[in-house]
């Protein structure tokens, strides 16, 4: 068995070990998990095609199960951090919610509230609560980043990743971008070692993406999106990227902002728009970030989630470019 603490070499075999495997794995399984979703009847209709569509949902569970069966397969031949099983149950917990949020409604104070215990098992595994800014020197936020900051960050980013969503491989896709950005600054910096469970997450993401982009042929349900972003709120803090880490999240904060006001403000209720028939959107509001583009110019969408990707690209590039640890 070969410890992943040294030498460099090693570090890049299991980096592309933990990143390829659940790729392949999850890139040759999903039409099984499609077949086996329809079979059973889980369906969703997909909300913005002219003609009525259905799709098999909660395929996020594809992820999660192919994602911890090739790191349990990749211990066989190395040594993992502690942090990486701590990271993996982590992720696991808020995936169970997941598929209770897809099957009954438990309430949305308690299922906040025990998500956010969830998240303890981190907090003697962050490690890193002292942050670098350039010119300015050392911030060291101690006990309230462990107490506070690691169980928020990562039921936050769990939450935006929910919500920032609706388009086919909206949020597949943003996602795969900001863990693909998280995993090159912790390359950048040269701290991996503590990551690879997650970056067994994000070959499965990747993989399923080609399944979910337009036109989707699997849906990821709630487990999906609280998986895999319960994985980018654990990297964020496992990694201290607190400030590098918002700005990549930035546009699905601005979302989650919009939400804000639209419920403040009182606007009528309404979850969806529609092709109107030709392929182009029709959208009730601007009042959510991926409407904000249909509503004011036709658009497909296609071109719609096009245009998300490359707003969070532009934030993850600035955030994977930022100086500093943090």
């Amino acid at each position: 068995m070969l410890d992943v603490t040294f030498p460099p070499l090693i570090i890049d075999m299991v980096l592309a070990s933990t990143l390829l495997m659940p790729f392949v794995a999850t890139y040759i399984s999903m039409p099984y998990f499609i077949a086996k979703l329809t079979e059973k009847g889980i369906l969703a209709r997909d909300q913005y095609k002219h003609k009525l569509t259905m799709i098999p949902e909660r395929g996020g569970i594809a992820i999660l199960l192919v994602a911890m069966v090739c790191f349990s397969l990749n211990t066989l031949f190395f040594k993992f951090s502690t942090t990486n099983y701590v990271a993996l149950i982590v992720i696991a917990l808020f995936g169970l919610f997941g598929i209770l949020d897809d099957m009954i409604d438990i309430g949305r104070v308690t299922k906040l509230l025990l998500m956010y215990y969830c998240s303890y098992p981190l907090i003697q595994y962050a490690t890193i609560s002292a942050f670098e800014f350039p010119a300015i020197g050392n911030f060291d936020t101690a006990i309230l980043y462990l107490q506070f900051v690691v169980p928020t960050f990562v039921l936050v980013s769990s939450n935006l990743v929910n919500m920032h969503s609706g388009f086919n491989g909206l949020s597949s896709g943003l996602s795969t971008i900001v863990l693909l950005s998280l995993i090159t600054r912790s390359v950048l910096i040269g701290n991996i070692e503590n990551i690879f469970a997650i970056v067994c997450i994000t070959g499965a993401t990747m993989a399923y993406l080609f399944y979910d982009k337009y036109p989707s042929r699997i849906f990821w349900g709630n487990i999906g999106s609280l998986t895999i972003g319960a994985a980018i709120g654990t990297l964020i803090v496992i990694q201290g990227f607190v400030i590098s880490g918002f700005i990549m999240l930035i546009p699905h904060t601005i979302n989650f902002l919009m939400y804000v006001y639209w419920r403040v403000m009182k606007f009528p209720v309404a979850k969806f728009g529609k092709d109107r028939g030709d392929g182009i959107l029709e959208v009730p509001n601007p009042l959510t970030l991926k409407w904000v583009l249909p509503y004011y110019y036709d658009v497909t969408e296609k071109q719609a989630t096009y245009a998300m990707y490359a707003l969070t690209g532009f934030f993850c590039l600035i955030g994977i470019m930022l100086p500093g640890r943090a």
